[in-house]
């Protein structure tokens, strides 16, 4: 589940910041990316509509890389119920 997990995140990072997701490490970071403050507020937003969580704001200003995005939302699925939305 991690590893299908961190491939969404490469694909969406890829995918918004148009650059092959082969270029995307877990690794990675935004600025190694060139992903901006804007970028990162449509990945986070991305993320929370494709899983159906919410990231607080002040967890989301501070994620710096992948691996820290990855982390959060591992956090934050951790936290939401099963089947939470899915009626």
């Amino acid at each position: 589940m991690a590893d299908e997990i961190a491939a969404k995140i490469i694909q969406l990072i890829a995918a918004i910041k148009r650059i092959p997701k082969e270029n995307v490490t877990i690794d990675s970071t935004f600025e190694q990316l060139g992903v901006d403050s804007l970028d990162a507020i449509n990945l986070i937003y991305e993320i929370e509509s494709d899983f159906n969580i919410s990231v607080p704001d002040e967890v989301a200003r501070s994620i710096k890389d992948v691996r820290q995005l990855l982390e959060a939302l591992k956090t934050a699925l951790a936290a939401t119920p099963p089947h939470a939305g899915t009626e």
